[in-house]
């Protein structure tokens, strides 16, 4: 059973095709990482979307921002490795 340490949050919101892809990637190392995606439509809270409605999808860890639009695995391993 895996353990996962960290939460990784992606704002998104339905229809984008970059976040579809950066959800993908994120899958692909999650298990090696050891990460939950937690996945939060901005589209369901009007803060959220005012926010970052040109700027999905949105990675955060710990809070911090780590990506927007494309997947960026070295800012990824870095943050988690914080």
């Amino acid at each position: 059973m895996q353990i996962f340490s960290q939460d990784v949050i992606v704002y998104h919101r339905e229809g984008c095709h970059l976040c579809e892809d950066v959800v993908a990637s994120l899958s692909q190392l999650q298990e090696d990482l050891g990460y939950r995606i937690k996945q939060i439509d901005i589209d369901e809270d009007p803060k959220l979307q005012k926010k970052y409605d040109a700027d999905v999808p949105v990675v955060m860890v710990n809070d911090d921002v780590i990506f927007y639009h494309f997947f960026d695995e070295e800012a990824l391993r870095s943050a988690l490795s914080n």
